[in-house]
């Protein structure tokens, strides 16, 4: 497909494709969603760069208005959860070739076992602060952390996002149930850092 070819939401249904110039003999308004080959998503026509040159638009910022919902955001944290403790299998499996008696090898295993929240809290904040804004596990649920109008967060908001979790859980995992109450599906921890959990716009 030519790269330059535009598909166009017209009264709710994609239609297209069309050349650059052919655009301009379209009733485009700037909040109008286009997509080209190479693009991942719909975006509204303000958002693409040619768009505004042909057209003349400028380039307005929107806060998000699609967001996870608690199952996805639920299975993103076991995909990680699970990443993490298969690297986990692994080292103390490899230390075992060093390791002999049954009580120190279940000592090597227990004792080094809280490091898995330490590793998944820094890990966590690295990453939903990177540019892919989300963990390997939101990355496969095609979900990312932003701030409350959708941009990247810094290392700060989200180290403050992920050591909050502990409000999260306690009591009862009532903070995380919170997102059911939440048009924003907010959990406690996003309200402390001021986040969002948004998903890929479908249309």
């Amino acid at each position: 497909m030519n790269p330059d070819q535009y598909t166009v939401v017209i009264n709710g249904k994609p239609q297209g494709p069309y050349s650059l110039n052919e655009l301009k003999d379209l009733n485009i308004s700037a909040n109008t969603f286009i997509r080209k080959p190479g693009m991942d998503d719909y975006k509204e026509a303000h958002a693409i760069p040619e768009m505004r040159e042909l057209l003349g638009f400028t380039y307005q910022k929107t806060a998000p208005q699609y967001f996870a919902a608690f199952d996805q955001r639920l299975l993103a944290s076991v995909i990680d959860h699970f990443m993490i403790f298969g690297f986990y299998i692994v080292i103390i499996l490899t230390s075992y070739l060093y390791i002999e008696g049954k009580e120190q090898r279940i000592m090597a295993f227990l004792a080094p076992f809280p490091l898995i929240f330490l590793v998944k809290l820094l890990y966590g904040s690295i990453a939903e602060a990177t540019k892919n804004q989300a963990t390997i596990g939101k990355k496969l649920l095609n979900i990312k952390v932003t701030d409350l109008e959708g941009s990247r967060v810094s290392f700060g908001s989200s180290l403050a996002r992920n050591l909050s979790k502990i409000m999260s859980v306690v009591p009862v995992f009532f903070g995380y149930l919170y997102s059911f109450l939440n048009k924003k599906h907010q959990c406690w921890h996003d309200i402390v850092a001021n986040t969002l959990v948004i998903k890929d716009r479908l249309i």
